[in-house]
């Protein structure tokens, strides 16, 4: 029979994966690699989620290797812009597309205004592949695009279509709000893969995130129908079951700490996977608690951890000032730890862009 995980050990299991019972030394372009992707939409709070995992690290280090193009932006897991390696959007391109794709027909609906999309998405290659350019720039020169009842939908939808990357224009994160996009092929020198390399997704989300199910598998990816992918690689991977009696899934050599493991105060940013890379995200976010997360219009609240599980929120003023709203009483122990993070990040922070 398969063994029950209690949630304490699926968090401290997950907890050593993320860098996140102790800051490790990796360079950022590895660390975005093992954590697979890191949620971009706002700039900053990849930075963030670094800092909070290796040790000493720089923000230029991680816009270093933006601007070497090692590291790149670009929509990608839940049709979300995120950061990633540039071998990994290459490589995962092939299975993350259908669900860009699907996620940009729902969301759209008729705000595209009956314009034919595969024409369009032709115009913008052979305009991009001349030299990068803007969203702004490619309506101006790409008339079916201005017709669109939503340039926003269009915009979403182009990218649906294209493996698209940001370029690098400068900036404290390595791309301004109005970074112009590339093709990946030109932009990194290699083509983005057509085939769907969704066995290997499913195995680097599972050393990221494990032990997991197939739905919270889905639920970070958003794709769907990963069952028949799981049950082919289930001879190769590790099963258990949690409380509820659920399956989980596991690389059979992954870290999975004793429960007891000390996992120190941390903070997280905004949009940090840590939150979003479950169906059943019980393991670190009490449930109580999910609507003071998880905000109106897909707004994500950065966070802090207690002992492994999220136990408030933060945020972080222009002048540097961190404030903490604890979900309830915090351990006198554990206040002063979470201080001493709080003074750690006013130091790492400096003058840099607020949350």
């Amino acid at each position: 029979m398969e063994r029950t995980l209690s949630a304490r050990e699926l968090g401290r299991a997950t907890l050593a994966r993320q860098m996140l019972l102790q800051r490790e030394r990796v360079t950022a372009p590895d660390a975005v690699e093992r954590l697979v992707a890191l949620q971009a939409q706002v700039r900053e709070p990849p930075f963030v989620g670094l800092w909070t995992r290796i040790e000493d690290f720089r923000r230029a280090e991680l816009v270093e290797a933006i601007e070497r193009r090692e590291v790149v932006r670009a929509t990608a897991i839940r049709c979300t812009m995120h950061l990633m390696s540039a071998r990994d959007f290459l490589a995962f391109w092939g299975a993350i597309q259908p669900a860009v794709a699907r996620a940009v027909r729902a969301w759209t609906g008729k705000r595209l205004g009956g314009l034919d999309m595969d024409r369009i998405a032709a115009a913008v290659r052979e305009r991009v592949a001349e030299r990068p350019s803007t969203f702004a720039e490619l309506r101006a020169s790409i008339p079916e695009l201005a017709q669109a009842e939503s340039p926003q939908a269009a915009a979403y939808a182009v990218r649906a279509h294209l493996p698209l990357v940001q370029v690098p224009d400068g900036g404290s994160t390595g791309h301004s709000n109005a970074a112009p996009y590339g093709l990946a092929e030109h932009v990194l020198g290699a083509p983005a893969a057509r085939e769907p390399a969704t066995a290997e997704l499913v195995r680097r989300y599972l050393a990221a995130f494990g032990p997991a199910s197939v739905a919270d598998a889905q639920a970070w990816a958003g794709l769907t129908g990963l069952k028949p992918v799981f049950e082919d690689l289930r001879a190769e991977l590790a099963v258990f079951r949690d409380e509820s009696g659920g399956e989980l899934f596991d690389l059979p050599d992954a870290p999975r700490p004793d429960p007891g493991t000390p996992a120190p105060a941390r903070l997280l940013p905004d949009y940090d996977n840590l939150v979003l890379a479950y169906r059943d995200r019980s393991r670190f976010v009490p449930e109580e608690h999910r609507k003071a997360i998880f905000r109106p219009a897909g707004v994500v609240r950065a966070t802090f951890l207690v002992d492994g599980v999220v136990a408030g929120t933060w945020s972080r003023d222009r002048d540097g000032s961190v404030a903490l709203e604890p979900f309830g009483r915090i351990a006198k122990r554990d206040r002063i730890a979470l201080d001493e993070e709080v003074e750690r990040m006013r130091e790492w922070a400096g003058s840099a862009p607020a949350l």
